[in-house]
């Protein structure tokens, strides 16, 4: 992991299409802004996570009813 140090304003720029910019700073809270390209999908790490989980269950599902056609 890279880890950073940056303060109120100041940005980080990914893979040359991506700005991170730190817009607040309140006590243990950091406000930032992404600035992406539409096609590149931006989440909260706790919603990417719920969404990874939700596909597996439904690859699961969906290869076990396929599995069950076969045999």
């Amino acid at each position: 992991m890279l880890t950073l140090s940056r303060k109120k304003g100041e940005s980080l720029v990914i893979n040359n299409n991506i700005e991170v910019t730190v817009l607040d700073i309140r006590g243990d809270q950091i406000k930032i802004g992404i600035d992406a390209p539409k096609e590149i999908p931006v989440y909260r790490k706790e919603i990417f996570l719920e969404i990874q989980e939700s596909n597996k269950k439904a690859m699961s599902i969906d290869a076990m009813d396929a599995l069950k056609k076969i045999f």
